[in-house]
């Protein structure tokens, strides 16, 4: 929306230069943005005498700013100039000035001075210097903004109150966000306590040696622990064992608290988890590359892996080798894996993960249409080389990116590229190579299954003021020159987190869920043995599976599952046991490349196949709680326990529900697991083994649409689907109403029923269900995206491909 006083800044500030040589007109839209800010800079610059000017705000628009000392009440050496601060501060959203008075600087212009100062977290009186108009100027804010914290806009407060005033620092933004501004705030800040004269933001060898001699331990306290504290906070939450997200506070004294947190820090990053902030632990909180010379078990190399090299890399701790499987026409590095290379690379202990990169150093390089022909060139050259399915192919964005660039055209690129390789059976799933920043968005936003950060690129900007993303798998710190004898190539070290096990044979027919196929044959086989037939055997399949996790009252389950989908046979457990059998926990989804849970999905498919779901789909009943009900139940007792963080539980829902790498209480996993288990429990109902049933799924192309086909056979429009929802969450009835109890009241929150009668708690009761709602819909609306520009683009990739064959 247009503002008025912007928009009297932007007419004011072209009236009077546009004339000026180098002036840049801003636009008249009532919209502060840079082109504004940059505006006022080069009027301000006019006013000191410099010519031509800029739009950059520079050593010599601060030294003579500076030279004319503090401007303040009734400060009236130059009109225009003190103009142009008050529309800087209208700008910024400060009552400068009484409208038309600009000019004066006026009782009101101290007064919106003094609530910036207080704001910016630095106080004292209503004057303003160069290191004040610098920030004035520019696009930060000193309020905190949607998606900011209070703790981080403590912090950027503090930072600037404690080193605003010393030369090398400027005065950072108070908007509760990391970014990189605030991380190089946080640098310098401690350059400064290290005793470095000329701090530069930069993580260089005095830094380094600096951190090293301030090692922090549990009973420490101080500045240094606040800025140890600080750079914890920046990179909340971690992910510990449970892969439950993990947070901390701010704070002066390194208590048992921090030191835990630091510790599930450092199992995360694959650092010693000694609970201590020592060096190596200093240098991964404030830089992509933490320490370049810790140990890896990691590489990644255009270079051809001989027999010699692959024994020297064994020799020295490498396990894993990262190769490209392609080198587009006219390059000059010859960096694809050559013949009979894997053989060599396994058969001396090491695996390898795939690369694939056409260029993809530039802007240019990337679209929807480009990413979808790389995406099938990607599929044909792993297929060549005879990648099994359910690999991983990292694609690359070998550049800086700006979030803009990230949004605009790197996230189209791999929309094309999951395209592509879902036309194909998604016979492979797509990682990313990148900064933090790219790697984070493109695995939000594409479901891209790992993440291979480019950590030795330590000054990108995607680097800087992000946090490792959840799904690393691999991150790149260091490279250098091995020497080998008489032989020499470059190799990137790379920390692995061990998500991503590598690929250490090829060839293989089968694919990632296989194995877990033929564990339901045997199970399916020894019902039969057993004496089941017909349906009953699929159902005693789906028994054993979850009866430990989901079985009998008294045991570890989390719901009384024996209420919901009854006992289980006991006697087939037995039987089954005693043939050396066990519980599979679980399998790799070959669509997506996810661990999923066999025990929770085979435990929705006995709560559908033992209740039908409700002839009225707006209904819910037992087997709806037994899988998709039951998870919103729990998540709805996460969202009242998490009201304070998240007052609409649709904006919760929208950031914790099914999203990919994402914990909740309903995850990315338990929706697939929701969905699957549906599915499996129509087919049988319909008259198939379970075997079968399971093998369509996995193997024959059905979890391609899963989302589609389980909305459309459960609910079929949004309308009955919210309905559904609400009716599971509020409906009084034999089965729901002992769930509600169990689920959400024993979890200590309020019941939708009860909630829905307090003020507003109708209104947000329907935007956690529109949560719901969203959350399959937006899964929906990726499948079907891929099927509609697969066959939009297929054609013109098609036509493409015979012109390039006719004119060789």
């Amino acid at each position: 929306m247009a503002d008025e006083q912007v928009l009297r800044a932007q007419k004011w500030v072209n009236s009077h230069y546009g004339s000026v040589a180098g002036y840049v007109r801003c636009p008249e839209d009532g919209r502060t943005g840079w082109g504004t800010m940059n505006s006022l800079v080069m009027a301000l610059q006019h006013e000191l005498g410099i010519s031509p000017v800029v739009a950059s705000f520079g050593p010599t628009t601060y030294a003579k700013l500076a030279a004319l000392g503090d401007i303040g009440f009734e400060w009236d050496d130059n009109r225009n100039l003190v103009a142009v601060l008050e529309f800087g501060l209208w700008c910024k959203g400060y009552w400068a000035v009484e409208p038309g008075s600009e000019g004066w600087f006026t009782g009101v212009t101290r007064d919106a001075v003094e609530k910036l100062r207080e704001n910016m977290g630095i106080g004292g009186e209503g004057v303003i210097n160069a290191k004040i108009t610098k920030a004035i100027l520019n696009m930060d804010s000193y309020v905190l903004l949607a998606g900011g914290s209070d703790q981080v806009r403590s912090i950027q407060q503090w930072l600037n109150d404690g080193y605003w005033s010393r030369d090398a620092y400027n005065i950072g933004p108070c908007d509760g966000i990391y970014s990189r501004d605030v991380q190089k705030s946080l640098m310098i800040a401690l350059q400064y306590e290290l005793g470095i004269s000329a701090p530069t933001g930069n993580f260089g060898p005095a830094t380094q040696d600096g951190l090293k001699a301030h090692p922090l331990a549990q009973g420490a306290s101080g500045v240094f622990v606040q800025l140890f504290s600080a750079a914890c906070v920046f990179n909340s939450p971690t992910y510990g064992a449970d892969n439950n997200e993990k947070n901390t506070t701010w704070r002066s004294s390194f208590d048992s608290e921090l030191a835990g947190w630091v510790a599930v820090f450092q199992r995360f990053n694959k650092l010693t988890d000694n609970g201590r902030g020592d060096y190596a632990t200093w240098a991964q909180l404030l830089v992509s590359m933490g320490d370049p010379d810790r140990p890896a078990t990691g590489s990644d190399t255009r270079y051809e892996i001989t027999a010699s090299r692959a024994k020297w890399m064994y020799n020295n701790g490498y396990r894993f080798v990262g190769r490209y499987i392609y080198d587009p026409p006219g390059s000059t590095l010859d960096k694809e894996i050559k013949p009979g290379e894997l053989d060599t690379i396994f058969s001396n202990g090491l695996k390898v993960f795939p690369i694939y990169q056409d260029n993809a150093r530039k802007l240019e390089d990337f679209s929807y249409t480009t990413g979808y022909q790389h995406g099938l060139n990607a599929h044909n050259q792993a297929s060549g080389y005879g990648f099994n399915r359910g690999t991983t192919i990292y694609f690359a964005v070998d550049y800086d990116a700006t979030g803009e660039e990230i949004l605009s055209a790197i996230v189209p690129y791999f929309h094309g590229v999951q395209a592509a390789l879902a036309s194909k059976g998604k016979k492979y799933t797509h990682g990313v190579y990148g900064s933090r920043n790219v790697c984070t968005t493109v695995s939000d936003k594409t479901f891209a299954r790992f993440s291979f950060v480019s950590g030795m690129s330590w000054g990108f900007s995607g680097n800087l003021g992000f946090p490792i993303p959840r799904n690393w798998s691999f991150n790149q710190i260091k490279e250098f020159k091995v020497t080998n004898g008489s032989d020499s190539f470059d190799l990137d070290r790379d920390v692995v987190s061990g998500i991503d096990r590598g690929v250490s044979t090829v060839g293989d027919t089968g694919g990632p869920a296989d194995s877990f196929i033929t564990y339901i044959q045997q199970l399916y086989d020894l019902a039969g043995s057993y004496g089941a037939s017909g349906q009953k055997r699929s159902q005693l399949v789906m028994e054993y599976i979850r009866h430990y996790t989901y079985g009998n009252k008294g045991t570890t389950n989390k719901l009384g599952w024996w209420y919901l989908i009854g006992s289980y046979d006991g006697d087939f457990v037995a039987y089954c046991d005693s043939r050396g059998m066990s519980i599979r926990k679980s399998f790799t989804d070959p669509f997506t490349g996810y661990q999923l849970g066999a025990e929770h999905m085979m435990a929705t498919a006995n709560a559908h196949l033992l209740t039908d779901q409700p002839g009225n789909k707006k209904a819910a009943n037992g087997g709806d709680v037994g899988g998709w009900a039951g998870d919103l139940m729990t998540f709805w007792a996460d969202w009242r326990n998490s009201e304070e963080d998240y007052a609409d539980p649709l904006q919760f829902a929208h950031d914790k529900l099914g999203v990919p790498g994402v914990s909740s209480s309903f995850g990315f996993n338990d929706l697939i697991e929701d969905a699957d288990g549906y599915l499996v429990a129509r087919a049988v109902r319909s008259n198939k083994t379970i075997v079968e049933a399971v093998k369509d799924h996995y193997n024959g192309g059905g979890g391609l649409r899963r989302f589609n086909n389980y909305f459309a056979q459960r609910w079929g429009n949004a309308t009955d689907c919210k309905d559904s929802a609400h009716n599971a969450l509020t409906a009084v009835d034999g089965t729901l109403s002992p769930a509600q109890l169990y689920l959400i009241t024993g979890a200590g929150a309020a019941l939708p029923s009860d909630y829905q009668n307090i003020p507003g708690g109708g209104d947000k009761l329907s935007r956690y269900e529109q949560g719901f709602v969203d959350a399959l819909q937006a899964r929906m609306g990726m499948e079907q995206r891929n099927a509609a520009l697969y066959k939009e683009n297929h054609a013109k990739y098609l036509k493409a491909a015979r012109a390039r064959s006719a004119r060789r």
